[in-house]
């Protein structure tokens, strides 16, 4: 089963564009326009990576991915044009597991999302511990 990576950005060709290049990797994609959206495929589709841009009109990538960390561990990168050390810096702080500044080449966004998924094993840890199989069957 591929991995499903959701990314998150205002502009609809970035979207688009990243969305041919990852199914051209095997990867299950899905994409979202604005900040909120993007929260509500986060809870329904249940990636297991987060590329996310910065610079978008409702709710900007630090609060999306702060929002994100309230209940998912699951691994995001920052995909933004700003290249200012320190802003790096607090997006990291906010919760982020890399930084790429745009443009990137596909290649190198390649990497560091199998990169990523490497060290995560693409496992989502869940925000409430799973009911233990013993209770599980002596319920049933």
């Amino acid at each position: 089963m591929p991995f499903k990576i959701l990314v998150i950005d205002d502009d609809v060709a970035m979207t688009e564009l990243f969305s041919m290049l990852l199914q051209t990797h095997g990867f299950e994609v899905f994409v979202a326009n604005n900040g909120s959206e993007g929260l509500n495929v986060m809870h329904t589709k249940k990636p297991q990576a987060v590329i996310l841009d910065l610079m978008m009109p409702d709710m900007d990538g630090r609060m999306v991915c702060r929002a994100i960390r309230d209940f998912s561990n699951v691994p995001i990168l920052i995909l933004s044009a700003l290249d200012d050390p320190e802003l790096v810096a607090s997006v990291l702080d906010s919760g982020a597991d890399d930084y790429l500044v745009k443009p990137v080449t596909s290649g190198m966004l390649i990497a560091r999302i199998n990169r990523i998924l490497k060290r995560t094993g693409g496992l989502i840890l869940p925000s409430e511990p799973p009911t233990s199989p013993l209770r599980a069957s002596a319920a049933t």
